[in-house]
């Protein structure tokens, strides 16, 4: 059986430098997986690679079998991959609604003449986009819907731009989720009520979801396997409880090596 997201052999270089090198990886369907490692393990720029931002030096990205490599970030989106990301991008001068509406311009048929001659289409295409923009908002409460959906992003609280920005990410209707530390920044509150919703993306909505994230309980929480960065060389992979005991994961955490018997 083929993987959703199969990574064979990646190796990424900045300047001489490998911030990937000899990450093997895959993703199954309806899986969460996690991806953990110290501040400059390489986890963002497995993103960036997948999502086209990076061109790898060596290996392949496969997605649906398909590699993804030499594709602009918007064809990625085109077949599915959808992120967030570690520095929240919303259109801030844009309303709740409009962000989410316009993420959507990857799944539309209507063209410019639509547009601009109002054809009976287009109204019914743009109605689509609106009550599915609804649907995902509400997913999050009456944080994002109601009143709030006429608001400008720029005047969201920290966490509620975090919020809207998987929302948007949600709305490309894609398979595959990119989650970028999704609840740094946010209280203990806000991060159990994003755990929770994380883990109704996959049994509700359907996505496969690989995160980066610093929070250990949100990862022991949602993931179903864990894959440690290290320098961008991957180290340890498995459950949370094989991961977070592994001597080489805690080394690389605290800096020394684990002594016989501690």
């Amino acid at each position: 059986m083929s993987h959703l997201l199969e990574i064979q052999d990646l190796k990424v270089t900045f300047g001489g430098l490998d911030a990937l090198s000899g990450l093997n990886f895959h993703v199954d369907e309806g899986e969460i997986v996690s991806v953990i490692g110290p501040n400059g393990a390489g986890k963002t720029t497995f993103f960036n690679t997948i999502s086209g931002l990076v061109e790898p030096a060596e290996g392949d990205i496969l997605f649906e079998g398909e590699s993804v490599l030499g594709l602009d970030p918007h064809q990625v989106t085109d077949l599915g991959i959808a992120r967030t990301f570690q520095n929240v991008r919303l259109f801030p001068n844009m309303t709740i609604l409009e962000n989410v509406m316009v993420s959507q311009h990857c799944r539309t048929s209507q063209l410019v003449f639509g547009a601009l001659f109002q054809t009976k289409a287009f109204k019914q295409e743009e109605r689509e986009i609106r009550k599915r923009a609804e649907e995902v908002l509400g997913f999050f409460g009456s944080r994002l819907i109601g009143y709030r959906m006429e608001q400008p992003a720029f005047a969201l609280s920290y966490a509620n731009r975090r919020r809207l920005e998987i929302a948007r990410a949600m709305a490309t209707q894609p398979r595959l989720l990119l989650l970028d530390e999704p609840v740094a920044g946010m209280n203990p509150m806000e991060t159990a009520e994003l755990t929770g919703l994380i883990g109704q993306l996959r049994t509700e909505w359907g996505f496969t979801i690989v995160m980066i994230e610093h929070d250990m309980k949100v990862v022991r929480d949602v993931s179903d396997r864990v894959v440690v960065l290290d320098h961008g060389v991957p180290i340890a992979q498995g459950s949370y409880d094989e991961v977070s005991t592994n001597p080489d994961v805690i080394e690389a955490y605290l800096g020394r090596p684990v002594e016989a018997g501690a």
